[in-house]
C-alpha cells in the first residue's frame, strides 16, 4: 500500500508518503512541508496548499491519503485554520476517487509509538527508526505526515482485509438467499418462502 499523509496547518502543512504493509519493513518515497505567509489572504493560502497537494498526488499516486483529524481547541483561530487545509486534502484526494482515513493524533501516536500520549519527539524518533531514516525529519509537521501515512499502512491495511472479508461473507449469503428458495426443489412464485406459507413447507422467518 502507498499511503500519502497530510498535517494539515495554513502556516505549515506537512506532506509525507510511505510504501508498505503490515508486518513488512516501510519504505520513505517523500516528505516535505508546504508553507504560507501568515499575512496572505485566506483564499491565497488554501490555493498554494491545493497546488502543492495535486502535484505531490500526480507524483506519489497514492493507494489512499490519511489526513489527521481536526479536534477543537482553545485558539479557535488555529483550528479553523486546520481545518480549512484538512478539507483542502480531502477534496483534492476526493476528486481523484482516493479513499481518505482520518486518524486522530492519539491514534497515530499509539499506532506509531505504542502510547496515545507520546509528544512530538517521541514521534520522529519512532518515524526515523521504522523508516530507517539517516535523522529525523524537521519540522515536526513532516514527521507527523510520515507518522499519518505510517499508521494507516499499519491499520488501514487491516481494516481493508476486515471489509473484503465482510464484503465476501455478504456476498456468499446473499448467494445462498437467492439459490435457498429452490433448495427444496420447487419452483413457487417470486416472493411466495418469503410471505410464509408453513402449510407448504415455507420459511416464516
Amino acid at each position: 500500500m502507498r499511503v500519502m499523509g497530510v498535517d494539515p496547518g495554513l502556516t505549515r502543512c506537512g506532506l509525507g508518503a510511505v510504501e508498505g504493509r503490515p508486518g513488512a519493513p516501510l519504505s520513505l518515497l517523500s516528505v516535505g512541508v508546504v508553507r504560507t505567509p501568515a499575512d496572505d489572504d485566506i483564499g491565497s493560502r488554501l490555493v498554494v496548499i491545493e497546488a502543492e497537494i495535486e502535484r505531490w498526488l500526480d507524483e506519489i499516486r497514492p493507494d489512499a491519503v490519511a489526513v489527521e483529524r481536526v479536534f477543537a481547541q482553545h485558539n479557535v483561530r488555529t483550528v479553523m485554520g486546520t481545518a480549512q487545509a484538512s478539507a483542502v486534502a480531502i477534496v483534492c484526494a476526493a476528486r481523484r476517487g482516493l479513499p481518505v482515513a482520518l486518524h486522530t493524533p492519539s491514534e497515530v501516536k499509539a499506532a506509531i509509538t505504542g502510547n496515545g500520549n507520546a509528544d512530538k519527539k517521541q514521534v520522529g524518533t519512532m518515524v526515523t527508526r521504522l523508516l530507517r531514516l539517516d535523522a529525523m525529519p524537521k519540522p515536526a509537521d513532516a514527521a507527523d505526515a510520515l507518522a499519518l501515512a505510517i499508521c494507516h499502512v499499519w491499520r488501514g491495511g487491516a481494516h481493508k482485509r476486515l471489509a473484503d472479508a465482510l464484503a465476501r461473507a455478504r456476498s456468499a449469503g446473499a448467494g445462498a438467499g437467492i439459490g435457498g428458495s429452490g433448495s427444496s426443489g420447487r419452483t413457487g412464485r417470486p416472493g411466495e418462502v418469503a410471505a410464509g406459507r408453513p402449510d407448504r413447507g415455507g420459511d416464516t422467518r
